[in-house]
């Protein structure tokens, strides 16, 4: 008996779950987060949920890991000092930019550019050139680059290097060499160079990405080992340790601490991908999710069962070359304020929020301004006469006080102000939720919706009338759901190159060359980490435009489908997709501009997880507390019940509330929720 461990570290909590790899029987826990380090949090939560479980550490042989350690450093800027080797004249790639300022036609009056992430003062020239076709126009000048790494070397405050030289997308050869002349000055410093990170055209795109892998490099390469080495102590040398990608796939230990730039939006994607894996059992591969937790709100779609894959991350104003799951996040969340400005006395809420300290008003820690917590509280959706999850009190009369401030400044009474709180983050929700499906030229009613996250279920209900896509699920566990994410996930690699070429230029035959080429790039890391060929899987990719256009589309294929059908299956289907977004495609013209293949090793969880009874019970069973609720003007009379005692095939009726360990589950009048055969609440109108 073995047994794989989920670890998602948030800002409040770290939320960790257990799977028995055998019979799919699972254990959850949640422990404060530690900011300073979160690894301490992680063992404390591993020391907790195997003494809650009774189960013996050293049974545990994965650990599935979702880190916001790289997030964090770009967001506080406090990676590393990072020194730039570019091409004789193009030290100031970063300093120019795209030459975009944000924020419309005067934004550029008030833009205030964030310090380069490589100062220019720690940026050389290497004297070198490239051609467009890879060939070396001009050799490395090795004396000179000496003479400049000497002196880079000894102002003492590089940290980690980056090579991204012209064109080296084509050729890496001199950005090889000139890591091994760096290795001479500065040792054990790591080096990324832009021809392994990121091999692809744009100058300044490239550089940014390499760059950014250099800033966080450090930071996450001693979390990881340090990580690493503290499982070993307390589960054994056998431990293997994974950490989530950007794009939903893992990452081994040694591939994170390598490659860290795609590890930066770790936590979103491991909430996509336990989304992902309860609805698939359930039978739903169309869904939109969102995740809502104390300070903002993440949401996704998800098509034939894959989420949307951008080939860009954007954290803070950083925006990389790295796959990323298409997430959109806005500032609307459980810790929400909700004020009145004196000018307009418009009630509005957010995107500032509460956080977890002093946190909401209700939660009596120091809050006392208003929040979308508190006014759950004042409505009854978050019910204050029975402990949150048992674990947690909650002060209706502090949360009360808070809200009236808000009713007395506008004049309208207490509970019209608390319910106009939860309308207004609703629609900020809905609104998200159109930015991945309305505006990409889908209809929200054609998926079902995925509310967890702790508030997200809360919210569920509401948000499938307003949008349409029903049922409403919420997943086992949705508090924790990030950890099912990271539990269930596979491990990917994957490699890419540019390729610009027509496509009545190409053939299919060369094309599947290319394709094959890439896949065993992509496969060396998959053999350090001793996983074998029979164990892979592979999938490819080309990115695709019409010739002269800024825009492209990522499309996947199969060997099978270009053999059969050539290049028309791509072509095809990027005409499709144009039509969709834009109302129009000109069917020719097409042309092939990134081509990559991604190669996931095949999962060796076999059990389903079982989070559910095999039978339905009464719901009169199941009722904790009696209790009300106030909707649309009115109060209902309403049950709480245990989501734990609900087996397959339970109906609960609202007005109702559903309680468990990490999220209250909101079922509004006219609507019914039933438990599906994966223990998914389905809710929908009656």
């Amino acid at each position: 008996m073995t047994f794989r461990l989920g670890v998602d570290v948030g800002g409040t909590f770290t939320d960790l779950l257990l799977v028995d790899e055998s019979s799919g029987h699972t254990y959850m826990a949640k422990v404060p987060s530690t900011p300073e380090d979160s690894s301490i949090g992680v063992l404390n939560g591993i020391d907790r949920i195997c003494d809650e479980s009774d189960i013996d550490p050293t049974k545990v042989m994965q650990v599935m890991h979702g880190t916001t350690v790289a997030t964090n450093a770009v967001l506080t800027r406090k990676g590393a000092k990072v020194g730039l080797i570019t091409t004789k004249g193009y030290r100031q790639t970063l300093q120019v930019a795209r030459s975009f300022c944000p924020g419309g036609l005067g934004g550029w009056v008030s833009y205030v550019k964030a310090p380069l992430l490589a100062p220019l003062e720690l940026t050389i020239e290497a004297d070198e050139r490239m051609d467009a076709e890879g060939n070396a126009v001009s050799a490395l000048d090795k004396k000179a680059l000496r003479k400049d790494l000497k002196a880079l070397a000894d102002t003492g405050e590089v940290e980690a290097l980056t090579v991204c030289l012209l064109n080296s997308y084509i050729n890496g050869a001199h950005e090889v060499e000139v890591r091994e002349v760096a290795q001479e000055f500065f040792g054990d410093i790591p080096i990324s160079i832009s021809s392994e990170v990121v091999p692809e055209m744009q100058e300044y795109e490239r550089t940014e990405t390499t760059v950014v892998n250099s800033y966080v490099r450090p930071q996450v390469s001693k979390y990881v080992t340090n990580l690493k080495s503290s499982l070993e102590e307390r589960l054994g040398d056998d431990v293997h340790l994974a950490i989530l990608r950007s794009d939903g796939g893992l990452a081994s230990a040694r591939a994170a601490g390598e490659s860290p730039v795609n590890m930066l939006m770790s936590g979103p994607a491991g909430g996509v991908a336990g989304a992902m894996y309860f609805c698939k059992r359930g039978g739903f591969e169309n869904i939109l999710t969102f995740d809502m937790g104390g300070t903002s709100t993440d949401v996704a779609l998800i098509q034939h069962g894959e989420a949307r894959i951008r080939r860009e991350t954007r954290v803070s104003d950083i925006t990389v070359r790295a796959p990323s799951v298409d997430v959109r996040t806005i500032g609307a969340g459980g810790g929400s304020i909700a004020f009145v400005p004196e000018l307009t006395k418009a009630l509005r809420v957010g995107p500032d929020s509460a956080g977890a300290d002093p946190g909401p008003a209700a939660y009596m820690k120091g809050g006392e301004q208003p929040t979308v917590c508190d006014a759950n509280v004042v409505l009854g959706y978050l019910p204050s006469d029975v402990k949150l999850g048992g674990a947690m009190t909650i002060n209706r009369d502090a949360a009360e006080k808070a809200v009236q401030t808000l009713a007395d400044a506008m004049g309208i009474e207490l509970m019209t102000a608390a319910e106009g709180i939860i309308k207004i983050v609703n629609e900020s929700m809905l609104g998200a939720l159109r930015l991945v499906s309305v505006e990409q030229g889908y209809d929200p009613r054609d998926f079902a919706l995925v509310g967890f996250g702790g508030a997200g279920p809360l919210h569920a209900n509401a948000l499938g009338t307003l949008s349409g896509a029903w049922p409403v699920i919420v997943p086992p566990g949705p508090g924790v759901l990030c950890a099912y994410g990271d539990a269930t996930t596979q491990v990917q690699d994957e490699a890419s190159q540019t390729f610009v070429a027509r496509v009545d230029q190409i053939t299919a035959k060369q094309l599947i060359a290319e394709l094959h080429a890439l896949r065993e790039k992509a496969a060396v890391s998959f053999e350090e980490d001793g996983i074998s060929a029979d164990q892979q899987q592979v999938t490819y990719q080309a990115d695709i435009r019409y010739a002269g256009q800024a825009f492209q589309l990522s499309l996947s294929v199969t060997d099978e489908e270009l053999k059969s059908k050539g290049l028309a299956v791509l072509t095809d289907e990027f005409d499709r997709q144009h039509e969709q977004l834009f109302t129009f495609a000109h069917g020719k013209d097409h042309e092939i501009v990134m081509i990559r293949a991604i190669v996931k090793a095949k999962s060796s969880l076999t059990a389903d997880l079982k989070e559910v009874s095999g039978k339905a019970t009464d719901p009169k069973d199941a009722v904790i507390h009696e209790t009300r609720y106030y909707y649309e003007q009115e109060w209902h009379d309403a049950a709480i019940f245990d989501r734990g005692k609900l087996g397959i095939g339970t109906v609960i009726s609202g007005p109702a509330i559903v309680s468990e360990m990490d999220s209250t589950t909101l079922i509004l009048p006219g609507h019914a929720a039933t438990v599906d055969k994966v223990g998914n609440l389905l809710i929908n109108p009656v």
